[in-house]
């Protein structure tokens, strides 16, 4: 779903999982009709525990419970868990589950990467916050360092009826979901946040989040202010950024310094080049694990969402991310990049790093960049021709024109 800006909306920014995991508790033992989560992962730890046990509660007294969660994600998560929940009436799914047998995740690709819970069609939640532990800090330098946004208002009815559509999408049988009355959040007067839902699939939007980057891009005409732990775009953004600082617009990027793939860090070191001769700010980030995904342009417009800057976020992960036209939500996201780029331990990425390289660094990270830029594609490229034979030979024909048009990300 990739509805509109709609106005009248209510937004704020949620720092880690502390003020996170507060407020959707908070929200879930509100409840009274319905709630609907998606996310990434679901552990059985501090934090998974006491979801489980308020979504369980909430069901207990009659309230419409779905969970759509990641097989990839959520692989290790015990069938006891889930066992537990589905007794107390509560829908749950993995999506693409892999088989219980295997020890390992294997299906890389194939991934529900989106994080959105919405409550009774009232409040919703959109971010890159998984339902962890890692995202507390207790966890010190462990604790992932990451954003989503508290929404109301009538955004909230798209994200409703995308996250409805979602979950009744993985089953057979017809969902009899609650009916509201009034449009929920209408009440909310004061608050003039424009707001859109822009989702990534691999069918009808393949290419949305990474349009709507690029369109705020190419608007840009003072700042633009990125904060994502995986970056490694193709060439549209690539130039586009490079354009804006060449027009003077500053350009800052904050990226993780801490990686959990050092195949993807590697991949991330073969653009620094680029990016600095474009006079480009470059930032790592070192204190924690940086897992944000948002971004601030001139002084009005933001976004925040589950979507990295990366191919496997633009070329096969289901995301969703909020585009935001306001200027309170705008100076919340620029303060809190500014707040991380500020602290001692970022480097920021100049010649003189850049020439410390060896020859040998250089060699693998342009191995790592190009094996990691292009497998996902070509992962894509391969599932839609399954799809297309699975059909028919007029499957693709079939189809509204550009409907599954892939943009080349070069």
């Amino acid at each position: 779903m990739n509805e509109g800006m709609v106005r009248g909306n209510s937004i704020s920014l949620l720092v880690n999982g502390d003020e996170f995991f507060a407020r959707i508790l908070e929200v879930i033992d509100a409840a009274e009709l319905e709630i609907l989560i998606e996310t990434f992962m679901l552990r059985d730890d501090l934090v998974g525990r006491k979801v489980q046990h308020g979504l369980i509660d909430a069901a207990r007294r009659g309230v419409w419970v779905s969970v759509l969660a990641d097989g990839y994600g959520t692989h290790f998560l015990p069938q006891s868990f889930i066992d537990e929940m589905r007794a107390a009436g509560i829908v749950f799914r993995l999506y693409h589950p892999q088989p219980q047998w295997l020890r390992i995740r294997a299906n890389i690709f194939k991934r529900l990467h989106r994080k959105i819970l919405v409550a009774d069609g009232h409040t919703a939640f959109v971010g890159g916050i998984n339902l962890e532990a890692n995202h507390l800090s207790e966890f010190d330098a462990e604790c992932k360092q990451d954003y989503a946004a508290e929404i109301q208002g009538p955004i909230v009815r798209d994200i409703q009826q995308f996250a409805r559509q979602a979950i009744q999408a993985q089953f057979d049988k017809k969902f009899d979901f609650v009916r509201h009355g009034a449009n929920p959040g209408s009440e909310i007067q004061s608050q003039d946040a424009t707001l859109q839902l822009v989702t990534r699939d691999n069918d009808r939007f393949r290419t949305s989040i990474e349009d709507q980057y690029l369109e705020r891009i190419r608007a840009a005409e003072h700042r633009i202010t990125i904060a994502n732990c995986y970056f490694f775009p193709g060439y549209r953004i690539l130039k586009a950024l490079r354009d804006a600082a060449r027009r003077g617009v500053e350009v800052r990027l904050l990226t993780q310094g801490k990686p959990d793939s050092i195949m993807a860090k590697r991949a991330a070191f073969t653009i620094y080049d680029f990016l600095v001769k474009s006079d480009i700010q470059v930032y790592e980030y070192w204190e924690r694990r940086l897992h944000a995904k948002i971004a601030a342009f001139d002084n009005e417009w933001a976004t925040i969402g589950s979507s990295n800057l990366d191919p496997l976020s633009f070329f096969l992960n289901l995301e969703a991310n909020i585009f935001v036209r306001d200027y309170d939500f705008n100076r919340q996201t620029q303060e809190a990049i500014e707040n991380l780029i500020n602290r001692s331990n970022v480097i920021k990425i100049n010649d003189s790093w850049l020439e410390q390289r060896t020859l040998l660094m250089g060699f693998l990270s342009f191995l790592s960049y190009h094996l990691v830029r292009h497998l996902p594609g070509l992962t894509a490229w391969v599932h839609k021709r399954e799809r297309a034979s699975e059909t028919g030979p007029g499957h693709l024909r079939s189809r509204k024109p550009g409907s599954d048009r892939r943009r080349n990300h070069g």
